[in-house]
């Protein structure tokens, strides 16, 4: 059996009930580790799961997946998964492949990230596509999540925007030898985001673009209301609200951090967000 048992967002004590029964007793266990993070490290989980546990990078994962699969095969395996074992495509792919091999699959659930944000106060129900925001590099800035973004304010919705996460990335350099060597982990800040979304807006001002054929407006301003979040369902957890221009130098402490742009709220969200909003305030009219 293999079993993808999600761990929830916080600590070690997140898993659930079903979650740990089933980890304490497996044969073999992996974390997968470069879709998210714990707060806490791996030495950390095996101190409380009592178990040893192998660290399952990029590679093992999208490549070397049929050894985890080959251990399944006559062996009970638990593979660990941050958040939700369905917030990554990567792990329904190892879901299709295990069953194409006659594996049997049991999937056990816990919260992410794409139901905890409503703790900033926002409707589940009123979220549109959820975007992702890579980190630019000199040469490469793509900026298709914005039509995503406008997509949902014209239909009123709001946007959680998830932040890179760049963990074993290979140096430029490594990719032409045979040894590769690594850069430094990376996780996007509220801040680092709400810089890029600046800038794409500027851009679209200086060409005079606007998000589609008929738009007269741009889907956000420096002005517009968006939410940080940080570190959500640990104690450490961190909620601030202002404008887009003020979140560029926002810091709300380490990973992992999400952005949220709201598209029209009820009084209740308005409510609820305003003990969120910091000395620089929050007009009205940008609510």
């Amino acid at each position: 059996m293999l079993y993808i048992v999600g761990l929830g967002l916080g600590d070690v004590k997140d898993i659930t009930v079903k979650g740990l029964e089933i980890v304490r007793k497996t044969d073999k266990i992996y974390l997968e580790s470069y879709t998210s993070v714990l707060s806490v490290g791996k030495d950390k989980l095996e101190e409380f799961y009592g178990r040893p546990i192998i660290v399952a990078d990029r590679d093992l994962v999208e490549q070397g997946a049929d050894l985890i699969l080959k251990d399944a095969a006559d062996k009970d395996v638990a593979f660990l998964v941050v958040g939700d074992p369905f917030g990554a495509t990567t792990h329904a792919d190892l879901v299709l492949r295990a069953k194409e091999a006659g594996i049997r699959v049991e999937i056990i659930h816990n919260a992410s990230i794409m139901n905890a944000i409503a703790c900033c106060g926002l409707q589940l129900y009123s979220f549109g596509e959820a975007v992702s925001i890579p980190y630019w590099t000199e040469t490469w800035k793509p900026d298709s999540f914005y039509d995503k973004i406008a997509a949902n304010r014209r239909r009123g919705l709001h946007t959680l925007c998830l932040l890179d996460i760049q963990v074993k990335e290979p140096t430029p350099e490594s990719l032409t030898r045979k040894t590769k060597t690594y850069l430094p982990p990376r996780f996007m800040s509220v801040g680092e985001a709400a810089h890029q979304l600046l800038e794409i807006i500027g851009r679209k001002c200086s060409d005079g673009a606007v998000p589609e054929a008929g738009d007269s407006e741009l889907a956000y301003t420096e002005d517009t209301l968006c939410v940080g979040v940080a570190r959500v369902g640990s104690a450490s957890q961190k909620i601030v609200a202002c404008r887009l221009q003020v979140m560029k130098d926002c810091d709300l402490g380490p990973p992992l951090h999400s952005l949220v742009i709201p598209g029209r709220m009820q009084v209740l969200e308005m409510e609820y967000i305003k003990q969120f909003v910091g000395d620089e305030g929050i007009h009205h009219s940008q609510m």
